[in-house]
């Protein structure tokens, strides 16, 4: 038996000796070296990798790509290439993907099965021909499905992390770790399959791997993911760095219009404008949804009469953004293109036919609370207040009780078109519901508006209890002070109102109505002298009521 084991150890080094010299010549040739480098040009990290496509893709380890703005790598023959984007990247596993520029290179073929335990495997440094490191696979471990992580009895040399784990046949298993120590006799590789499938999508923008590489990083393949990419860059990139995902946009999918779109409002908002009509034309060449492109046509058409009216382009007038509105429902008959037309009637003046559109629009799809406020707009700048109201009644009744807080900012608008109208109950009714919403945000000036409406309405109860509050917020404003001692001479509260007079003048004594307030309080609790004195007082200080009063009292 122990024969047996002896020639079977022989025969398997005897393969060994074999394959080795074949993988060698295969694989070299798909192996680099990796330098990364910081924004001031200094070396920031070195690490092996390889060649997985003959487009140029390749794989290595994260670790040195945290922070990294530029990267090269350095093939067999000493050929250096740029790192041209990132593909994907997974911190957690130290691994990322990214094509180079230009240049013809030779993939490693990929072992698309696991491996398993006992199976000899070759790692292979870069530029070595000699002396290849033989192991074996002790633990074969799966992760993200069936990729796996090995434990290999294999001695690393140095400067070998982010080297290729080959089979017999030459074929990639994983891609090596950094080892625990410089003489661990195990070592760890992560699966090549794994590293290549790493992929870029429309959410990779705000993944934390990926912002921490300063490189370029590829569109996703997806059309649709990678509109994904532009829409979200919009917020989230530098304008050099959206202007640059836009364009790779356009490389990729030439016969998509978007990517024109997209440009066009680049050039826009560049104030090149005859630019932007030049992409909207290469837009409506491309695509099969026209109707899209005069839609998008119209808005930059819009925006630009709204937000640059000064600036001399004389071919994008609102009627022209109306005319392309237009032609967009013409093509296609969505209610977008229709309230298109909506806005740009109102910002043509013309209420009117907004409030037409308006109209057509409460029967789609898009009527919503905020569609009727649209519209309230229109009568409100048409002076229709009654209209007005109505369509802000029809913005509320989009509501159910109880309210969220989305409601709340058309609350507080319907309270004072109410209270131009003299509906002040109605007013306050809104004002109570917008408190129990916003309780938290409401502040002195809330309760002073509320206080107004309900003074109007003969509400004084509640209008005390507002103007109390008030001061509460705000204790350093005599106006407030004076409204409540007005208040409080109304319903004969006299030594409140005293009080809250000498407060007034406490906090501002060289206002008037502190003073003008006091002496009707006290004239009125029969303190005439006292009374006068401060009446006269306010006269002094130009109060135009104190004359007549002083005249009314002292009879």
């Amino acid at each position: 038996m122990r024969r047996i084991y002896l020639l079977i150890t022989v025969l398997m080094l005897g393969a060994a000796m074999v394959a080795q010299p074949g993988l060698v010549k295969k694989s070299t040739k798909s192996v680099f070296t990796l330098k990364t480098f910081k924004a001031d040009g200094t070396l920031l990290g070195s690490a092996n990798g390889f060649f997985v496509g003959s487009g140029g893709e390749a794989i290595s380890c994260f670790a040195p790509f945290k922070g990294a703005q530029r990267a090269v790598v350095i093939d067999a023959s000493g050929k250096e290439m740029a790192v041209e984007c990132i593909l994907g990247a997974n911190e957690t596993y130290d691994v990322v993907k990214f094509r180079v520029a230009g240049g013809k290179v030779q993939p490693l073929a990929m072992a698309s099965a696991l491996q398993t335990t006992g199976t000899q495997v070759w790692m292979l440094p870069y530029r070595e021909m000699k002396n290849i490191p033989q192991g074996i696979i002790r633990k074969a471990e799966t992760f993200n499905g069936d990729y796996g992580y090995y434990t290999v009895a294999l001695q690393m040399p140095d400067e070998a992390i982010g080297a290729p784990l080959l089979t017999a046949s030459g074929e990639v298993v994983g891609l090596m770790q950094q080892p625990a120590s410089a003489r661990d006799t195990l070592n760890y590789a992560v699966s090549a399959l794994f590293a290549d499938s790493l992929t870029t999508n429309g959410l990779s923008i705000n993944d934390r791997s990926l912002r921490q590489i300063g490189i370029k990083k590829a569109l996703p393949t997806d059309e649709a993911q990678a509109l994904l990419s532009l829409y979200m860059g919009v917020s989230s990139l530098d304008s050099a760095s959206y202007a640059t995902m836009v364009d790779d946009f356009i490389v990729q999918f030439p016969k998509s219009h978007e990517g024109y779109v997209y440009k066009a409002q680049l050039e826009a908002n560049a104030h090149r404008y005859a630019e932007a009509d030049r992409q909207i034309a290469q837009a409506l060449k491309v695509t099969q949804k026209a109707a899209e492109v005069h839609y998008s046509y119209s808005r930059l058409i819009y925006q630009k009469a709204l937000t640059h009216p000064e600036i001399d382009y004389p071919s994008w007038t609102l009627d022209l953004s109306l005319k392309e509105a237009q032609e967009a429902f013409s093509i296609d008959a969505q209610a977008i293109y229709l309230q298109q037309q909506a806005y740009v009637y109102y910002a043509q003046k013309q209420y009117a036919d907004a409030s037409v559109v308006y109209e057509q629009l409460f029967a789609s799809l898009l009527r919503s609370p905020e569609l009727f406020y649209e519209a309230s707009r229109c009568k409100e700048m048409a002076g229709d207040t009654l209209g007005q109201l109505a369509l802000l009644d029809s913005c509320v009744a989009q509501f159910s009780k109880p309210y969220l807080k989305a409601v709340a900012p058309y609350l507080l608008t319907r309270s004072q078109v109410r209270a131009s109208l003299g509906q002040y109950r109605a007013a306050v009714a809104d004002l109570n519901d917008y408190e129990q919403l916003m309780s938290a945000q409401v502040n002195a000036q809330f309760y002073y508006l509320r206080f107004q409406y309900e003074m109007n309405g003969r509400l004084f109860q509640q209008a005390l209890n507002d103007i109390r509050k008030t001061i509460e917020m705000e204790p350093q404003n005599d106006i407030f002070y004076s409204e409540k001692a007005s208040l409080e001479i109304r319903v004969n509260l006299l030594d409140d109102a005293i009080a809250t007079a000498n407060e007034a003048i406490r906090i501002a004594p060289d206002h008037s109505d502190g003073y003008l307030f006091l002496g009707v309080a006290q004239c009125l609790k029969d303190q005439k002298a006292e009374g006068l004195k401060n009446l006269q007082k306010a006269g002094e200080l130009g109060d135009p009521q104190a004359k007549e009063l002083i005249e009314k009292y002292s009879k």
